[in-house]
């Protein structure tokens, strides 16, 4: 691979965190603009050398950072119609005001491979025991220019406060349907195993055909596919499952095909970014169909992740220092038995980059924050590939975020990764790279940073152009 050398040119500055960069015409207009969502539920866009407020639903998001100041929560996706331009329709993920909740577990969780209540832990009393409802929306640009809600799509029930996925909405260029991608719900290590049951929408990257789900305007609170009414489950269907935590999706145009890529924060161990072409959505109602029926569905073509059995190409593992050489970690596998279920059924990673790394060409990371395909030519070296960032790399004084590269291969093996050198000065203060962005023909790549790893801490962000 090559070495890649980039520069940042500021664009914004001093804007609350944001979760989402992405580009759309506005109805009315001819030019493609940049629009930053903002965990605190803020969206801008750049106009003619200003930025201008695009929507503010800050009332309508739960109170962030109640707990230290470091929240997953908030306004975590938006999304433009395919037909923006002419229909204004726009779509965006959030969590709710006045839903917080006590949460699924009153400890934190980890497994304990000698007890086996720790392996098998259920989610009971779901409409008291939860952390807070996550919900999709449909809103349309009005002819006078404001923003309107029109329906809500789905809401959901969330167990914890951590792993609602970011940047979770976009619109696939294959089938024209909205994209949602969802993490398995939180805490730590899937303590329910949410992420491989069928029947539990945390955990997978769901499709839904919002054109057939037009008479749903107030569906119910659920955190699981059966408890959908069957119309509204005859309008999704599952793509991806087995899901941790996950930074949206990226499609990358090869000859007639669509290369799909996901990115998967890790556990303890290893960041893992997939890519896979072909797969075969399930319709939901085929799986609680099966479900009720106790038979085994049809769902070869869903694409597994392997979590929580697999972190990556490993079984995933408990990391605790070893006793008697604090110096190094000792792993022991958390789920034996799942991994082992799940060897065969996963797919594995186009590459991976790990929390500690010795190699002196790569960088020990934290958690994989975007991923985006680059199409673009104006950046050598970087044409075709798929773009990552990771939050912060360890032992950075100050913190410093990593962006990096990797390459899809032809016959689908893994693949190594490169660490693109930046040529900015950002100063004394840290920079966390929290999100990664695209515009419409992904020929231009945007970062988002943050001074914190806090919410509450306003007013601390900047996005910057990627450029030669």
């Amino acid at each position: 691979m090559v070495s890649v050398k980039v520069r940042l040119q500021p664009l914004v500055s001093r804007i609350n965190l944001p979760t989402v960069l992405k580009t759309a015409i506005l109805p009315g207009d001819t030019r493609e603009r940049l629009f930053i969502a903002t965990q605190v539920g803020e969206i801008f866009y750049i106009g003619n050398e200003e930025i201008v407020n695009f929507l503010d639903i800050r009332s309508r998001v739960i109170q962030l950072g109640t707990n230290g100041g470091y929240d997953e929560r908030g306004l975590l996706g938006l999304a433009f119609h395919p037909n923006f331009t002419s229909n204004g329709l726009f779509y965006i993920h959030y969590s709710l005001a006045g839903t917080q909740g006590p949460g699924a577990l009153p400890d934190p969780f980890e497994p304990e491979p000698c007890d086996p209540k720790t392996q098998n832990l259920q989610w009971t009393n779901r409409e008291a025991n939860y952390d807070h409802i996550d919900t999709v929306e449909e809103w349309i640009v009005q002819t006078n220019g404001k923003s309107m809600k029109r329906r809500t799509l789905l809401n959901l029930r969330r167990p914890f406060m951590n792993h609602n996925g970011v940047n979770s909405l976009t619109f696939s260029p294959e089938t024209g349907r909205l994209v949602l991608t969802t993490g398995d719900g939180g805490s730590g290590f899937d303590p329910f195993n949410l992420a491989q049951n069928d029947m539990e929408i945390a955990g997978k990257i769901i499709e839904m055909d919002i054109q057939r789900n037009l008479q749903t305007t107030n569906p119910p609170i659920v955190t699981r596919f059966d408890e959908l009414p069957p119309s509204m489950q005859e309008t999704l269907t599952v793509i991806v499952k087995g899901v941790r935590n996950i930074p949206g999706i990226s499609y990358q145009r090869l000859a007639n095909h669509y290369i799909k890529y996901v990115g998967q924060v890790g556990q303890e161990l290893v960041e893992s970014i997939y890519s896979f072409i072909h797969y075969h959505p399930v319709r939901v109602s085929q799986l609680v169909q099966a479900y009720t029926n106790q038979s085994q569905p049809k769902i070869r073509g869903i694409v597994n992740l392997g979590w929580r059995g697999w972190e990556g190409n490993f079984p995933t593992p408990i990391i605790r220092e070893c006793t008697n050489n604090p110096e190094i970690t000792q792993k022991i596998t958390a789920y034996y038995e799942e991994a082992v279920a799940l060897s065969g059924n996963h797919i594995q990673p186009l590459t991976s980059y790990f929390h500690e790394d010795p190699r002196p060409d790569k960088f020990a990371g934290t958690a994989l924050t975007g991923v985006q395909a680059y199409m673009g030519t104006s950046i050598p070296g970087l044409t075709g590939n798929v773009v990552f960032t990771d939050f912060v790399k360890k032992a950075s004084t100050p913190a410093r975020g990593a962006l990096a590269y990797t390459s899809a291969r032809a016959d689908g093996s893994q693949s190594d990764f490169h660490e693109i050198q930046i040529d900015h000065d950002f100063g004394s203060e840290s920079s966390y790279y929290v999100c990664l962005g695209a515009n419409l023909n992904q020929s231009k790549l945007f970062l988002g940073t943050y001074r914190t790893s806090n919410v509450t801490d306003l007013n601390q962000g900047r996005i910057f152009e990627i450029i030669p």
